[in-house]
């Protein structure tokens, strides 16, 4: 992030996700926001009526700097994804009220990559740290869009489970550091 002012005023209207609900909305430019947090390459913000996250692609609507997402890694022999290309996109998902990834939380259970007829399609079963989070849709779309960005992925499908239920002893040792869990 730059080291700018976390106060900004958009530039152009934009597309953002509210929290903690996961209903798209509409900001428009001028409207006045502050820079919570910056993580996985999206942004969130406070807003006069909630607290919004915006994705990364729409940085400069904020002043910030667009990245390019693009994913550089090699497909296997076969034309499928590489595994570990796949998870290291599940890392760059973020509950955004929680500052530490989906995989480290330990709410991804399984990740499964399949041949389908348009390539390669995976299959992801994650869980939420709260039955009630109602950012599970929006987590479960963002994770969808990182994986879709992964060379020989045509399809994914992230589904949110609650077998078996989530508990802290699934977080990693890297997210219970960053959580001061240890």
């Amino acid at each position: 992030m730059s080291t700018q002012s976390k106060d900004r005023i958009l530039s152009r209207d934009v597309v953002v996700t509210q929290i903690p609900s996961g209903d798209k909305h509409t900001l428009f430019a001028g409207a006045k926001v502050f820079i919570h947090q910056v993580l996985g390459g999206t942004y969130t913000v406070q807003g006069d009526t909630g607290l919004y996250r915006i994705d990364g692609k729409d940085a400069d609507a904020i002043g910030e700097t667009v990245t390019d997402h693009a994913v550089a890694a090699s497909t296997l022999a076969d034309g499928a994804p590489d595994p570990v290309a796949l998870w290291d996109q599940l890392r760059k998902v973020y509950d955004p009220e929680i500052p530490v990834n989906i995989v480290d939380l330990g709410l991804v259970y399984s990740l499964d990559v399949t041949k389908a007829d348009s390539g390669y399609k995976v299959d992801v079963a994650m869980t939420l740290t709260a039955p009630g989070c109602g950012m599970g849709p929006a987590i479960a779309e963002d994770a969808k869009g990182k994986l879709l960005l992964v060379p020989g992925l045509s399809e994914a499908d992230v589904r949110i489970v609650w077998e078996p239920t989530w508990n802290q002893s699934m977080i990693s040792e890297e997210g219970k550091m960053k959580l001061g869990l240890i």
